[in-house]
């Protein structure tokens, strides 16, 4: 079942909970999505014809989305449709008019990215990562370069964090947090095995567990005390897999980091100025 923001469209809710949704509401979430314009005509009745499944199952699957009935469901997506528009597709033929075409969708779709997260989420994710003794950022695959960055946004913001690339060291390291530290996970997919381990092995020595993930049912979304959960760019989670982006996620981070230091107010300016310092050394004409 949903539980994100009220104001996140359809289209961002099937992308989020496709990938836990059952067979049958998986199959009328995707006969929506391959044809939205569609969908807002159809009865729920029409729709289970023409996906071979029972009404009932069409009612489910809007009440996964978080909505009522299949009439709010068809509201929430005329609406979406409305205000979203039609973006360039980039379709000249050319390599240039392609890349114009990929920017345009991303933009268009960028501000459904943050979407579901809520005040309250944003408010005790930055007071977890805030209050923490020790902060072990963790990330493997695709995701590990965000986990380096964070990690170093975060120290240079006078909030001290480690960072591991390898995976049995981030095992090792998150075995020896305890309580009173956190473990901060970041991971696209919510469901990388590396990532999982850490998340055990912080859960058994007491830590609290941070996430940041684009799938609220992954098994490190449930595993967390706190997981923002940032939408996809791509529109299902067969394109998060074959079209993988993390752009989203690193803009997130980044937010974050920023949130944080307008939190901690002078310590946190004054902790990036000292770093500011080193970085000044470090410059060649």
């Amino acid at each position: 079942m949903w539980s994100g923001s009220a104001d996140a469209p359809p289209s961002t809710r099937i992308a989020m909970l496709a990938p836990s949704l059952q067979p049958t509401e998986r199959r009328v979430a995707e006969s929506i999505v391959a044809d939205v314009e569609a969908a807002i005509e159809r009865t729920a009745q029409e729709v289970a014809d023409l996906v071979g499944v029972g009404r009932a199952s069409v009612i489910r699957t809007a009440q996964s989305l978080g909505y009522e009935g299949y009439p709010q469901l068809r509201v929430a997506l005329a609406r979406e449709v409305s205000l979203t528009g039609t973006a360039a597709t980039g379709t000249d033929g050319t390599m240039l008019g392609a890349l114009r075409g990929a920017v345009d969708r991303f933009a268009a779709r960028l501000p459904h990215t943050v979407s579901a997260l809520t005040e309250a989420e944003l408010d005790a994710f930055v007071t977890e990562i805030d209050g923490a003794q020790r902060l072990l950022v963790a990330a493997n695959g695709l995701s590990s370069p965000l986990g380096i960055d964070l990690a170093m946004r975060l120290t240079s913001a006078g909030r001290p964090a480690e960072y591991m690339p390898d995976t049995l060291g981030q095992q090792i390291a998150a075995k020896h947090l305890g309580r009173g530290s956190a473990c901060l996970v970041v991971s696209g997919s919510g469901a990388n095995r590396a990532s999982l381990d850490v998340v055990t092995e912080a859960r058994a020595s007491g830590a609290r567990v941070l996430a940041i993930t684009s799938f609220p049912r992954s098994p490190v979304a449930e595993a967390a005390d706190v997981a923002l959960i940032v939408a996809p760019v791509n529109d299902s989670f067969h394109d998060e897999l074959v079209h993988t982006s993390r752009a989203a996620l690193m803009l997130v981070t980044e937010s974050v980091v920023g949130l944080l230091v307008a939190r901690r107010g002078d310590s946190a300016r004054a902790a990036q100025a000292a770093t500011l310092s080193v970085l000044s050394r470090s410059l060649s004409e």
